[in-house]
């Protein structure tokens, strides 16, 4: 005779083997922006999607929806351009009614006072080793915005009551990152629900560390490519069943994951 457990499912006989419990979660960064385009860093600064990064954000939504990968719920950062990607990605995939949460914790890196800073400028002022150093290094941030920096978030009405970073380094973001993913996302997993999650690079690669389990030189070579969704699947201890996840569109995928590495080139 067959016992029921305390979720409600079947448990079998002796020998019988249970069905393991998987969560969906697709990762989008958001498409192309203005500041992408002109190769500036952007961080917190809450610059618009270009024509071509709304078009992209398009296409991520039509491949949900050929890929029959369709969210129950969006979480967003506070910036237009996640924002924005969401909306126009559900719109594809007629899922814009779909339950939405936004927060700051999952926000783009701050890239301090290096926040409107042309990359190719600044790797020609302080040399290869300090532009991949603050670009890429998972411990060492770049310095400080100025409080009153046009760039600067200080006295931005979307933050009030909330810290706003000066600079942070890759192991800030899974600071914020990762608390907020416990509390806010896993109980949305847990109840069966596939989650969307559109976002930055950074606070992406941050999710992808923490579900990879990857060290710090290994997050450093991870780029995240924009506006193509990443679906993880996961086990019942939120543990990738494919390592990395896998990108609904692999090849366009690479290439776009190539473009970004080459960003101050």
């Amino acid at each position: 005779m067959s016992a029921m457990s305390a979720d409600g499912s079947i448990l079998g006989g002796r020998g019988a083997k249970l069905h393991s419990m998987t969560y969906k979660l697709v990762l989008l960064r958001h498409g192309q922006s203005a500041w992408n385009k002109t190769n500036q860093f952007t961080g917190w600064v809450d610059v618009p999607l270009t024509e071509q990064g709304v078009e992209e954000a398009k296409r991520g939504g039509q491949l949900l929806k050929e890929k029959n990968v369709l969210p129950d719920i969006v979480f967003t950062s506070l910036l237009r351009r996640a924002i924005n990607t969401a909306n126009y990605a559900l719109d594809e995939a007629d899922r814009l009614w779909i339950p939405v949460q936004r927060s700051w914790r999952l926000n783009e890196r701050h890239y301090g006072a290096l926040q409107g800073k042309n990359k190719k400028a600044i790797r020609e002022e302080y040399g290869d080793e300090k532009f991949m150093l603050w670009r890429r290094s998972y411990a060492t941030p770049p310095p400080d915005i100025d409080p009153d920096d046009q760039y600067a978030q200080n006295h931005d009405p979307r933050y009030t009551g909330d810290p706003v970073p000066e600079a942070e380094c890759l192991a800030d973001v899974v600071k914020r990152v990762e608390p907020y993913f416990k509390s806010a996302i896993e109980p949305e997993l847990k109840a069966g629900k596939t989650v969307l999650i559109a976002a930055h690079g950074n606070s992406l690669r941050a999710i992808v560390k923490m579900l990879d389990g990857l060290s710090e030189e290994e997050i450093a070579k991870v780029n995240i490519p924009t506006a193509i969704p990443l679906l993880y699947e996961l086990d019942e201890n939120f543990k990738p069943i494919k390592p990395r996840g896998e990108y609904l569109d692999p090849e366009a995928a690479a290439a776009g994951a190539a473009a970004v590495a080459n960003q101050g080139k």
